[in-house]
């Protein structure tokens, strides 16, 4: 029943009963036999089998609650395709969990608040709010544009942000974690961090002049002592590694588990979580004190209690919480957040998702370059199905990738266009597509395509449109579509080929096809994208 689906360029054909494949599907697995010494019939392929039917059968209770986010993005500027990555991440895995009937929040937005936002927005000559407005809705817009089917969308200057933020403060503060005290070290203003002695180096600016910069970003940083608020960090440095060590799946891929554990073997100091009013005006004022405003990072990530109801009606959403981030703010998430949450006595996060960045022609993103990717112009080349295919099938988590015009051209043409298999290789809990489709490379070879049954065919194609919606949604409801499957049969429970083959009835059978709608993906012209790719190399 499985086999390698491959979808040409062509228009539907109705005496194909669907679109036209370059292979064809048997109504079972195929079985390679060879005998043992015994003469027992052994099969290669049973283990290999089994292990896809169970990934692939299993349900969940619909009363199940999963909660993901997205980082809230800094609005000093506006989208770009590492933006646009993480949301596509995030939106795959919410889609698969509705997908598998969980009851699903899925919470993205905008974080507003600090210097960078301060300086950008005196920069443009607009009130802060203005542009923070403005940006917000850029953000909003990609969002729409592909798709992202979030539930939740927070801004931190919203008034449940700052009811939210005021009482989590105070819980802090009247359980002794913050105290009043006096901040000296190097701070980035790009990074709105902090930075030890061994996070930085020596450097140079454009004029020669000798600084200081992060060896993370690279961004320059500046000595800073003032008197502010200090959240009593390193009591929670022990409890941090026992949480890592007790839950070794919780940060992933394990790579960035082992960064955040190295991380862990320095001491961690206090960490300052205010700044004086005088320096930045723009953000929540510390509770009690109207001279100094709260930092943003303890101000952002409280965006995501925020989004659970907090402080009122959380409880069902903060213990059931996952997270999509970004490498560059692993430490934020991995460290700052849980210590933050252990003091105030909130659930700590299932996991946090960490993904790696995207490089252009090799090259870093930035603007002094001209090579920043935008999703939008993308999209009107390659769709947003195109795009979005492209993110999930080429990013790979644990390593930074590269994007180029050409890359993209010969990916859809061979996977879109031609071929609807070997899909999602960088996505774990759907490798199962994957793996029922290796099942049978070669088995054409073996069989006649032209005796097999026609609803079996179209019982795969029904399979493989319900799997894909997660990842290319509006190509997979257009297939489903034309196989005249109902927007109420496209659930983990609806498919078919889990209960025909286990005796059952298969509710596809017998239908008649939906309004051809044409091609389902057209094939990109390779020497357009080539000439485009170069224009861009001229920065």
């Amino acid at each position: 029943m499985f086999s390698k689906l491959i979808l040409q360029h062509v228009r539907f054909r109705k005496e194909l009963c669907s679109f036209k494949l370059s292979t064809f599907t048997s109504s079972r697995i195929p079985c390679i036999e060879k005998k043992s010494a015994s003469g027992e019939c052994i099969s290669r392929r049973t283990r290999e089998s089994q292990v896809a039917f169970r990934c692939l059968g299993t349900s969940v209770s619909h009363n199940e609650k999963h909660y993901l986010t997205t980082p809230i993005f800094y609005v000093n500027a506006g989208p770009h395709i590492g933006h646009l990555y993480s949301a596509v991440l995030a939106d795959c895995l919410c889609r698969y969990k509705r997908l598998r009937g969980f009851k699903s929040k899925f919470s993205t937005g905008t974080d507003e608040h600090g210097l960078k936002i301060q300086q950008a927005a005196a920069d443009a000559g607009k009130d802060p709010l203005v542009f923070c407005t403005e940006v917000s809705e850029s953000f909003k817009d990609l969002f729409k544009t592909f798709n992202i089917s979030y539930t939740d969308y927070v801004r931190t200057t919203e008034e449940r942000h700052l009811r939210a933020v005021s009482h989590f403060w105070k819980i802090l503060f009247d359980k002794g974690f913050i105290y009043k005290g006096s901040y000296e070290g190097w701070y980035s203003i790009p990074d709105e961090s902090f930075l030890t002695e061994s996070q930085i180096t020596s450097s140079h600016d454009k004029n020669g002049n000798p600084i200081k910069v992060s060896l993370e970003s690279g961004h320059q940083v500046e000595w800073m002592k003032e008197e502010n608020y200090m959240f009593r960090l390193s009591e929670f440095r022990i409890s941090l590694i026992h949480w890592l060590q007790e839950h070794p799946r919780v940060i992933q891929p394990e790579r960035f588990h082992h960064i955040v554990l190295r991380w862990l073997e320095e001491d961690l100091p206090d960490l300052s979580v205010s700044r004086q009013r005088s320096r930045l005006n723009w953000g929540i004022e510390v509770p009690g004190d109207p001279e100094q405003t709260i930092y943003v990072w303890l101000d952002a990530l409280i965006n995501y209690l925020t989004v659970a109801g907090y402080p009122e009606e959380h409880a069902d959403w903060s213990g059931v919480t996952y997270h999509v981030v970004g490498k560059d703010i692993l430490k934020f998430h991995a460290i700052y957040w849980p210590a933050f949450l252990i003091a105030s006595g909130l659930p700590l996060p299932q996991a946090i998702y960490v993904h790696s960045h995207w490089t252009a022609n090799g090259l870093k993103m930035s603007k002094s370059l001209g090579n920043v990717v935008n999703p939008h112009e993308k999209s009107q080349r390659f769709t947003v199905d195109g795009l979005r295919y492209f993110l999930l099938r080429q990013g790979v988590p644990d390593t930074d990738c590269d994007y180029y015009d050409d890359k993209i051209v010969k990916l859809l043409n061979s996977e879109l266009a031609d071929s609807l298999g070997g899909l999602l290789k960088p996505l774990h809990r759907l490798e199962a597509i994957n793996q029922c489709v290796r099942l049978t490379n070669g088995f054409v070879q073996r069989h006649a395509p032209w005796k097999l049954n026609r609803n079996d065919e179209h019982d795969l194609r029904c399979v493989f449109g319900i799997l894909l919606q997660p990842v290319i949604p509006v190509l997979a409801d257009r297939l489903l579509d034309r196989l005249s499957v109902e927007s109420s049969e496209r659930t983990w429970d609806d498919l078919a080929f889990l209960r025909k083959y286990k005796g059952g009835y298969c509710p596809f059978e017998g239908r008649a096809l939906g309004p051809d709608t044409g091609v389902l993906f057209c094939r990109l012209d390779r020497l357009e994208a080539m000439k485009t790719s170069m224009k861009s190399k001229k920065y």
